[in-house]
C-alpha cells in the first residue's frame, strides 16, 4: 500500500484527521478539491468543547490572534431573556466564530507540518476496490487552476489500508460504498447570513422568535456574522429578494436590526436552503466515514464543527487502535458506536431547535433560570453541546427549575410603595 490512510476532503473533519493521524506516525494522504485558503457555507462557531480540541492541538493560537472570544452570550426569547458565561471545558470557557478561510487553512497547514501529503485542488474520480469488493485506494487528477476550470492532468492512483470520506454532507465516498443512512429527517429551514462592519456587539447573541433562530457572532477581521434561519416553506419567498426579507427578520429581534444598520455590509447574502439531517454508517470494508459525511444536522445550533473535530478524534484513535493490534474493522465498529452516543443527544437538541418554535416549557425555564448565573452557565453549556441535552431537559429537571424560580418570586420581599399601595 501507498499509504496507511488515505483522507478525501480536508476541510474541519477531514484536516483534524488527517493531521492526528499523521502525528501518531501513519502515513497519510489527503486531497481536496479546493485550494486553500477558500470559503464554504457555515455557522462559523466553534462551540467551546470544539475550541478545547483546536487549543489542545496547538491550532487555537492562529485562530485567536485575529479572532475575538466570545465568553459571554444573551439568549432573547422575546419575554423571556438570560445572559451568561459560558462553562469551561478544559480550561476553555469562550467560542470563536472564524471563518472558514482562517479555520479550515489552519488546520489543513497543521496536517501538512505533522507529516501528512496534503494535495490542493484533486479530484476524485472513484474509489478502486480489491476482487473481495474491500476498498483499496482512490483514482483522481489535479484540477486545472482558476474558476471553472476542470481535471487538466494525468489520472493519479493512490492506495492505503483506509479510506477516509470527510467530503461533507453529498459524500462521494460515502454515495460509492452504498454507506447505510438511519435517523433521516428532512430538511425543515434555510438559512441566510452575511458579514457586518462597524457593528457594535458586546456580547454574542441568539435571538429567538416564533418561525424565526437570529445568532450574531463575531468573526475575524473586525466583521460580525448575523444569521438567520427560518422555515424552509418560507424560502422561494425570501430568496427573492433577502435584503428586504434579512432586514425584516432582524427587526423582530429588539435593536438587532438597527445595530446592522449602523453599520455596512461587507459581503453579498449567503443563502443555504439544502440542511438535511441524519446519520450515515460510520465505515464498512476499507472505508470509514467523518465529519457532516457521516452525521450532518441542521445548522440551527451551529455543532457542525464541534461534532466534526470530536469525531475526528474518535476515528484517530480506533484507526490507530485498528492498525496495531485489536483489528481495523473491530476498531471501527467501536467508532460508530462511540460517534453515535456522542452524537445523538446533540442530534435530538438540534431538530428541537429546528422547529423554530419555544414552549411554554421552555420559556418557563428560561425565566426561572434568568437571575440564576449557574444555572444560566448549565443551560448555556448545553447549547455548546458541552453538558447532555437529553439529562438537562428530563421532566423532573425542568419541572424543579420552574418551581425553585416560581418559589423565589413569592419569597421576593414586596417593595415598600406597593406594599402601601
Amino acid at each position: 500500500m501507498d499509504h496507511d490512510v488515505i483522507v478525501v476532503g480536508t476541510r474541519a473533519g477531514g484536516a483534524a484527521t488527517a493531521m492526528l493521524l499523521a502525528r501518531a506516525g501513519l502515513r497519510v494522504l489527503a486531497v481536496d478539491r479546493a485550494r486553500f485558503p477558500s470559503d464554504t457555507l457555515s455557522t462559523h462557531q466553534v462551540q467551546v468543547p470544539g475550541i478545547a480540541r483546536l487549543r489542545r492541538w496547538g491550532v487555537l493560537d492562529r485562530i485567536a490572534a485575529v479572532t475575538p472570544a466570545v465568553p459571554t452570550v444573551r439568549v432573547d426569547a422575546g419575554r423571556a431573556v438570560l445572559q451568561g458565561r459560558y462553562p469551561a471545558v478544559d480550561g476553555v470557557d469562550a467560542l470563536y466564530g472564524p471563518r472558514r478561510t482562517l479555520l479550515d487553512a489552519a488546520l489543513v497547514d497543521a496536517a501538512r507540518a505533522a507529516g501528512a501529503e496534503v494535495r490542493e485542488g484533486f479530484a476524485v474520480e472513484e474509489l478502486t476496490r480489491d476482487a473481495e469488493g474491500r476498498i483499496t485506494g482512490i483514482r483522481g487528477r489535479e484540477r486545472g487552476e482558476g474558476r471553472g476550470r476542470g481535471p487538466s492532468a494525468a489520472p493519479v492512483a493512490a492506495t492505503a489500508h483506509l479510506v477516509i470520506g470527510a467530503d461533507g454532507k453529498r459524500s462521494t465516498v460515502a454515495a460509492a460504498v452504498g454507506a447505510r443512512a438511519y435517523h433521516v429527517r428532512p430538511p425543515s429551514t434555510f438559512a441566510c447570513y452575511t458579514y457586518w462592519s462597524g457593528v457594535d456587539l458586546p456580547v454574542g447573541s441568539i435571538y429567538v422568535r416564533p418561525g424565526l433562530t437570529a445568532p450574531a457572532f463575531p468573526t475575524n477581521d473586525g466583521l460580525v456574522m448575523v444569521a438567520l434561519f427560518a422555515p424552509l416553506a418560507e424560502f422561494d419567498r425570501f430568496r427573492a429578494d433577502p435584503a428586504a426579507g434579512y432586514l425584516a427578520a432582524l427587526d423582530r429581534c429588539g435593536d438587532l436590526g438597527e445595530r446592522v444598520r449602523s453599520g455596512k455590509r461587507a459581503e453579498p447574502f449567503r443563502l443555504a436552503p439544502d440542511v438535511p439531517n441524519g446519520f450515515r454508517a460510520a465505515h464498512g470494508q476499507g472505508w470509514a466515514l467523518v465529519g457532516d459525511a457521516g452525521v450532518v444536522m441542521d445548522p440551527v445550533a451551529g455543532q457542525g464543527i464541534s461534532n466534526a473535530f470530536r469525531d475526528a478524534e474518535l476515528l484517530a484513535a480506533a484507526i490507530v487502535r485498528g492498525l496495531g493490534s485489536c483489528g481495523l474493522d473491530d476498531a471501527l465498529a467501536g467508532y460508530q458506536r462511540e460517534r453515535d452516543a456522542a452524537a445523538y443527544p446533540i442530534y435530538a437538541m438540534t431538530r428541537s431547535l429546528a422547529t423554530l418554535r419555544v414552549s411554554l416549557a421552555q420559556r418557563l425555564l428560561l425565566a426561572a433560570i434568568a437571575d440564576q448565573p449557574a444555572e444560566t452557565t448549565r443551560f448555556l453549556g448545553v447549547l455548546a453541546g458541552a453538558l447532555r441535552y437529553d439529562n438537562y431537559l428530563r421532566p423532573a429537571n425542568v419541572l424543579g427549575l420552574v418551581g425553585a424560580g416560581f418559589t423565589r418570586r413569592l419569597r421576593r420581599p414586596v417593595p415598600a410603595a406597593d406594599a402601601a399601595g
